[in-house]
């Protein structure tokens, strides 16, 4: 069941089998239908989630009413609120699965044993969450120098496999944009 995520870690840090053997066993397994949520705004966020297999986005309901995207997660990839793990408040967020997923659920509590136990996690955490904000900092970058039209440029060439697996609709609210301007961009380039 871990054996996709020992993977992952051992791309950043070295484990030995015991150290393996710990982590697979203190982090579960859930299985969403597409549509479900692990996590809905006015509860707090209590984990991390891995994802195995599937699609997963994190949004907030802006003050207008509309569903604003801030992150998706395909395989390999984390997804969770560090704001509210962190303050221990209630989440504006929602997280949901795009597609039928599976996600390893490391909670905060043994999220923290692990990392007191294995220093190499700790490591592989920190590594993580600096790959997360880096990847947020050229976001920001990218929403403040780049039109519309470049911007959902680079994120097609970037993350190629989105545009088959999320509805266009997903894809506008992640980079500000109306599923028409998308549509417009896809025709021009025919």
């Amino acid at each position: 069941m871990c054996d996709q995520l020992i993977t992952h870690i051992r791309k950043f840090v070295q484990l030995t089998d015991d150290e393996a053997e710990l982590i697979g066993s203190k982090i579960t397994l859930q299985k969403l239908k597409k549509k479900a949520f692990v996590l809905t705004a006015g509860k707090q966020c209590k984990a991390n989630y891995f994802v195995v297999k599937g699609c997963m986005r994190l949004y907030y309901i802006s003050k207008k009413d509309v569903e604003q995207i801030t992150q998706f997660a395909l395989e390999n990839w984390w997804i969770t609120d560090y704001d509210s793990i962190d303050s221990k408040h209630p989440s504006h967020f929602y997280i949901q699965a795009v597609e039928d997923s599976e996600v390893l659920v490391l909670d905060q509590h043994t999220e923290d044993e692990l990392i007191s136990q294995i220093p190499a996690f700790c490591n592989y955490r920190r590594l993580i969450i600096q790959k997360a904000f880096t990847a947020a900092q050229r976001r920001m970058e990218m929403n403040t120098n780049m039109t519309d039209e470049e911007r959902y440029r680079n994120f097609s060439t970037r993350f190629p496999d989105f545009n088959q697996r999320v509805p266009q609709y997903m894809v506008a609210s992640y980079l500000g944009v109306t599923p028409q301007f998308i549509s417009r961009v896809r025709a021009k380039k025919s």
